[in-house]
């Protein structure tokens, strides 16, 4: 593991011949930067340790017109190298890196007094005493500052002992596997290499090992790493820092500066609209004020990562949120950046030109719909005051009112009241209009729980469905509901069906429990079953009737749905291949597929079965 500290200062003093006096690299790459001595992109360079360890450097220009490649280098780094030449002191570039630094949130670091051969020691003393000045505004306040001389070789070996003791301090932070979910690299370079074919670079968060299949966002592809180096070394898996992967099985035009490789179950979106919380930079007036607030509707341009877009800043529903120096928005965007809770940005203004805002992501995926009645004060307050993981799964919970992960689908406390209390409210209806039914049919209170879900919340059809389900075996397990097959009834109302009829029924819905089910007639005879159980399993749904003689239990039939919906994704099914997959015969297979074609699970076509136009998405 390593901690990438990044450069920053006005152009020409000296921060590239400073890592090339640290390190012997020189990080000006590009023809143009060597012809001109001037950096023009994000350079890279790293220091070897006498412990073993790395220390990686990003070189950043200090240009003004390329405020927008100095922000690539700092949007990824650990902590700062400020580099103030003795001669100039600090001058207009000095002050914007360290106020984009600031916005960015980047909490530690060294300021480095350059040049010191060409100036006497007063000058020295000065310029130190002015740049801890200027240090104190910032996020870098307290930094400890190092005279040296690139050329001479003066003060270099303490600015290593300092180095030393920043990693130290760092290295912590920037490795705590519980601020690391799953793997991500922002790419800042990506290029084609003879025999390796596409090669990405970027800073590493989390693990990423050879051979893994990542994605990459925005733009949702997905590739396999063939080969991973550090510091142009190949090895089996990085664990953090500068970071080159080579790419199999990717669309060029997806890898580019600004798109995030993600591994592993990393938590970052595409997204096109951040509900942030956004506070004033540091703004280098002589009273020290700060600059104007964002107003709603007001154009910026984002810089996150290593990408950056147009959006505008919107007040988030009907209220207006505050808290000490910062306030909450929210960003609607011209294109979709990735992005997860917590990430650091900067707004610039497009005129006059300049940091607008210091931001952080609070949450990558904003209500939506109906859930956005959800976005009060109270409820936006309490996402912004949450700083673990565990309290923001909880304050965006609150937020959505329902959301689907990898855990399955949650409800907030109020949103599951009143799901349960309209489960509750469509069972009884349905027993005062029909006081001798079993039960309301599990097939029409579904749908009235799922609409009364997506009138509450953004959730989509098919998983407002699901959540369905899981009200209805909640009331059930609560006492508040009964079940018998596929009727739900009242707790306190008796069930209809005598048990001797019940026990029948059960032992023919087991034995159609199968692939290959026996004829119904056969069946009912062997579990005892009259006619009027047939008809009463049909009815509440617990089998499904093809023909006269021909019927599977709705779980077993839902299963082969699944399955041949499941098989017709990998491509166009046939009934020779349904066949071997259900272990059956002809006969079951043409039954069991056209009536999937009915019910528009699937659709036929020459070629093949495909799913159908009543699939969820």
């Amino acid at each position: 593991m390593t901690v990438v500290i990044g450069t920053a200062g006005h152009i020409d003093h000296g921060k590239t011949t400073l890592l090339r006096a640290l390190t012997g690299i020189d990080a000006d790459r590009l023809p143009e930067e060597r012809r001109r001595g001037m950096t023009i992109d994000v350079g890279y360079a790293h220091l070897d340790l006498p412990d073993g360890s790395t220390l990686d450097f990003v070189d950043v220009p200090g240009h003004d017109a390329l405020i927008g490649n100095m922000l690539v280098g700092a949007g990824e780094v650990d902590a700062a190298l400020l580099v103030v030449a003795a001669d100039d002191g600090p001058r207009a570039q000095t002050r914007e890196h360290l106020e984009l630094l600031d916005a960015l949130g980047v909490a530690d670091g060294l300021a480095v007094i350059t040049k010191i051969d060409a100036v006497e020691a007063a000058r020295v003393a000065e310029i130190v005493a002015a740049v801890e000045v200027l240090l104190a505004r910032t996020s870098l306040a307290g930094a400890p500052v190092v005279a040296v001389s690139a050329v001479s070789g003066e003060g270099l070996d303490r600015l290593r002992a300092e180095l030393l003791s920043l990693r130290e301090r760092v290295s912590p932070r920037a490795h705590d596997p519980a601020a690391v979910s799953g793997a991500r690299l922002a790419i800042d370079r990506a290029f084609s290499v003879r025999g390796r074919g596409l090669v990405v670079t970027g800073t590493l968060r989390g693990t990423i090992a050879r051979g893994d299949v990542v994605a990459i966002e925005p733009g949702g592809g997905r590739a396999r790493v063939r080969e991973v180096q550090v510091h142009d070394r190949a090895v089996e898996r990085s664990t953090g820092g500068r970071t080159a992967l080579a790419l199999v099985g990717l669309d060029p035009e997806l890898a580019h500066r600004g798109r995030v490789v993600l591994g592993g179950s990393a938590d970052v979106r595409p997204t096109d609209r951040l509900l942030v919380a956004l506070r004033a930079p540091v703004a280098w007036t002589a009273a020290g004020e700060r600059s104007q607030s964002p107003r709603p509707g007001e154009v910026f341009r984002l810089h996150i990562g290593t990408d950056q877009a147009d959006g505008r800043v919107l007040r988030p529903g009907s209220v207006t949120v505050a808290v000490g120096d910062e306030s909450v928005h929210l960003l609607r965007l011209d294109r979709h950046v990735a992005a997860a809770t917590g990430d650091r940005f900067s707004l610039r203004r497009p005129s006059p030109l300049g940091t607008a805002a210091a931001g952080r992501v609070l949450d990558p995926e904003p209500p939506r719909g109906p859930a956005r009645r959800r976005m009060t004060a109270d409820r936006i307050g309490l996402l912004h005051a949450a700083r673990d993981r565990a309290t923001r799964a909880a304050a965006r919970l609150e937020l959505h009112g329902a959301l689907a992960g990898e855990g399955g689908i949650q409800a907030a406390a109020d949103v599951r009241d009143a799901l349960g209390a309209a489960a509750r409210s469509a069972v009884a209806s349905h027993h005062a209009a029909s006081s001798d039914s079993p039960g309301l049919p599990l097939a029409e209170l579904r749908p009235i729980i799922a609409r009364a879900a997506r009138r509450l919340t953004a959730l989509e059809p098919a998983t407002a469905a699901i959540l369905a389900d899981r009200v209805v075996a909640d009331e059930i397990e609560a006492g508040h509901l009964a079940r018998a097959g596929d009727r739900v009834r009242e707790a306190g109302r008796a069930e209809a069906v005598p048990d001797t009829l019940a026990r029948a029924m059960d032992r023919l819905e087991a034995a159609l429990t199968v692939p290959a089910p026996p004829p119904l007639s056969e069946a009912a005879r062997a579990a005892g079953c009259p006619a009027e159980g047939v008809q009463a399993l049909a009815t509440v749904g617990r089998i499904v009737r093809l023909e006269a003689d021909l019927a599977w239990a709705t779980s077993e039939f839902e299963r082969l749905a699944s399955l041949a919906l499941a098989m017709s994704r990998s491509g166009p099914l046939n009934p020779a291949a349904f066949r071997d997959a259900t272990g059956t015969s002809r006969r079951y297979v043409l039954a069991l597929l056209e009536e999937f074609d009915r019910r528009g699970i699937l659709r036929r076509t020459d070629a093949g079965r495909v799913p159908g136009p009543r699939v969820p998405r």
